[in-house]
């Protein structure tokens, strides 16, 4: 597939246990602070998808890995303009444990990951494990290690911790995956970082021919209050494409789309909705057209009223009448893990059983469901809202456990 470098080429996860570094290794990555929300600078952490754009630059002549850099800038060789290689949209997960469904509603969107884990602790910590088995249940096989905050500790405890991480990562999806030593704050070892990445998480070939499939995990109201009314532009829908081309101009619709009422048992009841694509932007970058490989805002003629607040979060795009279906069931093909992953106490799966209420990750969906039937690994599941999933579709499975929802399996959507 060709890019003109215009837009993104992939998008890299960096995922990993709170407080490990993950905000700041973008900004390393890319100078952006991608906590931006009021609510994330107030509570210092966090709590939404974050989202950054960066690039690969290459110095030729230079040593490897100093040759790789995130900025036009050779240190090696001043004055040599080096040559820009890709670029790369980060998305920032939250590592909280009350934020497992954020986290897990990215997921669908990476090509890759960077598993954060910071030296100065033991490993590893329960959202290590949790985050690692999502992307094992999602199928995101392109990881690398990134072994965080060396600056802060001795050698010996670095040491320590790299042979914590190799037994951790022993077994699991991550088993061959690089572990990159750095120093996010002090930008230590980006350049290796740089490199491991451009040999680790390549671009792969993508499905243009397919109709547009496009996951909706922000959404926008970008005007300013006391815009004139003649000034105010349309809602903004943020996401990324798995498949197929988006144009500017293109008519798109949206599903399962707005809540349009509600039932007297409390069922929420949806309607498509359609526009027009006005615009698309990767970062701050306008482009005529959008394929896979990177976060890309959709500015739509929609009312920005309809898009504010991440009203449209979980939703999918595409072409009219070319999306998937929109349920209220699903029967699901399920494997549930032996222990929760996100505790530091050791707790059993116990069996699924019919009538108790469990949280579904579909995509950029977050659904509430009930088991209403079981037949050995198969479980139909009544949902509390409408989303449009297709067949073959991977299902993050939680249960409310001490409080709070913990991931206990995956599954696969059958019908």
């Amino acid at each position: 597939m060709s890019f003109d470098l215009k837009q993104p080429e992939v998008t890299i996860g960096v995922v990993g246990h709170v407080d490990h570094g993950k905000t700041t290794l973008v900004q390393a990555l890319t100078g952006i602070w991608t906590m931006r929300h009021s609510m994330e600078v107030r509570e210092s952490r966090t709590i939404f998808l974050g989202y950054a754009d960066g690039e690969v630059w290459e110095c030729h002549g230079c040593d490897y890995p100093d040759r790789y850099t995130p900025e036009p800038v050779c240190e090696c060789k001043p004055g040599v303009k080096p040559r820009l290689l890709r670029r790369i949209s980060f998305l920032d997960a939250p590592g909280h444990e009350t934020l497992m469904a954020v986290m897990l509603s990215g997921v669908a969107l990476m090509d890759g990951a960077l598993l954060v884990i910071a030296a100065n602790e033991p490993c590893p910590q329960p959202q290590t494990r949790e985050h690692l088995a999502a992307l094992e249940i999602i199928g995101v096989k392109r990881i690398i290690i990134v072994q965080n905050k060396i600056d802060v500790v001795s050698r010996e405890r670095v040491l320590k911790n790299y042979d914590e991480i190799q037994r951790f990562i022993r077994g699991t999806i991550a088993e061959d995956a690089p572990i990159i030593p750095v120093s996010a704050l002090k930008r230590v070892n980006v350049d290796a970082l740089l490199a491991a990445i451009q040999k680790y998480i390549p671009t792969t070939e993508r499905e243009l021919d397919k109709p547009p499939l496009m996951y909706v995990i922000r959404s926008f109201d970008v005007n300013k209050p006391g815009t004139p009314p003649d000034k105010i532009v349309g809602g903004v829908l943020g996401g990324a494409l798995i498949q197929g081309i988006l144009r500017v101009g293109d008519e798109i619709e949206i599903r399962p789309g707005i809540e349009v009422r509600r039932t007297s048992s409390g069922k929420r009841e949806y309607e498509p909705v359609l526009t027009r694509v006005e615009g698309l932007r990767f970062g701050d970058i306008d482009v005529d057209k959008a394929m896979p490989g990177g976060l890309v805002a959709v500015a739509t003629s929609l009312d920005p009223s309809m898009t504010k607040a991440n009203a449209m979060v979980g939703n999918i795009v595409g072409k009219p009448g070319q999306l998937p279906p929109v349920l209220d069931s699903i029967t699901i093909h399920y494997s549930l893990f032996d222990k929760i992953l996100g505790l530091k106490e050791e707790i059993k799966v116990e069996p699924l059983r019919r009538g108790e209420q469990l949280y579904l990750t579909i995509g950029s969906s977050n659904v509430i469901g009930v088991v209403d039937s079981i037949k050995k690994d198969v479980a139909d599941i009544k949902l509390d809202r409408s989303i449009s999933v297709w067949k073959g579709s991977r299902v993050a499975i939680s249960r409310r456990v001490m409080g709070r929802w913990r991931l206990i399996g995956w599954g696969i959507v059958e019908v």
